[in-house]
């Protein structure tokens, strides 16, 4: 079966052609700027290029694609399990459009254009939500009164998703054990980061919020703050709520702390040449981290496995081994050569009482799984 996954971003468009038996990559891009770069005015025009792309020497018809596969970011709580689109689920994902503005509708976006050019090839939605779906009301309530959750659905959702998925699973495969036994924390270090507690085989808790701007410091978001920080900077800066989370989303985070740039490579040279607010982001980056591993640790009662993934997460030996430089009461001993290497990697010492790997996440492939799943069972 050849499958299409489909990423689609508010101004960009990420695509893989899948082999579901042999999981081979025979295709994939990424379309930029729509809206914005005169060759794609809407996504209907970067999906054509898709299309025309695959056409041009890959594939010698669209009767070869058996079905699409899409990132949806919010599922709220209608979607705790990836679905086939029809009609009552893009009424309900358009529903969720007030909880992810800038990605629902996008999102929407390119299963209508799928929908369109490929009429009767199945079209599956695979939810970021949708994996910390199965938190307790404990976990995922907030501190405000009930009837804005009973009104709104106002609490948290999680993100990241099929990445905490994906990894999760193949951490169970490498302890060796039943999932109902395992307690594992994944560390999802990128642009965005999220951490998730996954206690046999389920998310019991993650860091992201009702929106990804909760949790952790990230590339340009401050992660958790005291909520009056909203207030009070448009009071002193005379801004506008949409001025104040504009500047939350984009103009914080280690970009915000450090003044020179959103990407931790930047930020770890600097820190390494000793600039002191380099130093300060990378410090404030890996501590936020500590203390939501711990507090995971804490709610599971143990843990099995620590695992890191994602852009920093895979990529960044000194980022890793600064965080694990905490948990030595733990019985973990890091393997300073195995942490300086690419690629699925045990980093703890064999006598560690805890595992730590680096576990490089495939969301596209986790979404080709979901995708041939569904279709077959349809």
């Amino acid at each position: 079966m050849k499958v299409l996954v489909i990423n689609s971003g508010s101004t960009t468009l990420k695509y893989q052609l899948i082999d579901s038996v042999s999981e081979e990559v025979m295709a994939k891009g990424n379309c930029e700027r729509i809206g914005q770069d005169p060759k794609f005015p809407t996504h209907k025009e970067a999906f054509t290029f898709v299309i025309d792309t695959l056409l041009n020497g890959t594939i010698a018809s669209l009767d070869e694609i058996d079905a699409v596969g899409h990132r949806v970011v919010h599922g709220g709580e209608y979607f705790s399990h990836s679905v086939v689109v029809d009609d009552d689920v893009i009424e309900k994902i358009d529903e969720l459009s007030d909880l992810a503005p800038l990605h629902n509708p996008a999102n929407l976006l390119g299963i209508k254009a799928c929908m369109k050019l490929m009429p009767g090839v199945p079209n599956v939605a695979v939810f970021d939500t949708a994996f910390h779906q199965t938190m307790e009301e404990k976990a995922y309530i907030y501190g405000i009164p009930y009837e804005y959750y009973d009104k709104y659905k106002l609490r948290k959702y999680g993100f990241h998703g099929t990445s905490h998925s994906f990894v999760s699973k193949r951490s169970i495969e490498l302890l060796g054990k039943p999932a109902e036994d395992t307690k594992i924390i994944v560390c999802h270090l990128g642009g965005g980061a999220s951490i998730s507690a996954v206690k046999g085989g389920k998310s019991v808790d993650t860091s992201m919020g009702l929106t990804p701007l909760e949790g952790l410091i990230m590339g340009t978001r401050s992660g958790s703050i005291d909520p009056a920080v909203v207030q009070y900077i448009a009071d002193k800066g005379d801004k506008s709520i949409d001025d104040v989370m504009t500047i939350l989303n984009k103009k914080s985070g280690i970009y915000g702390l450090s003044g020179v740039s959103a990407d931790f490579r930047d930020i770890e040279a600097g820190y390494i040449d000793g600039d002191p607010k380099c130093t300060l982001a990378f410090k404030a980056f890996c501590y936020q981290i500590v203390k939501t591993v711990g507090g995971y640790i804490a709610a599971m009662n143990g843990v099995d496995m620590i695992s890191f993934t994602a852009g920093i997460g895979e990529h960044d030996s000194l980022v890793r081994k600064e965080i694990l430089s905490y948990f030595g009461y733990l019985g973990i001993e890091l393997d300073e050569a195995a942490n300086d290497k690419n690629g699925e990697i045990m980093i703890s010492t064999p006598d560690s009482k805890v595992k730590v790997y680096v576990i490089p996440t495939n969301e596209e492939l986790a979404i080709c799984r979901e995708t041939v799943e569904l279709v077959k069972k349809s």
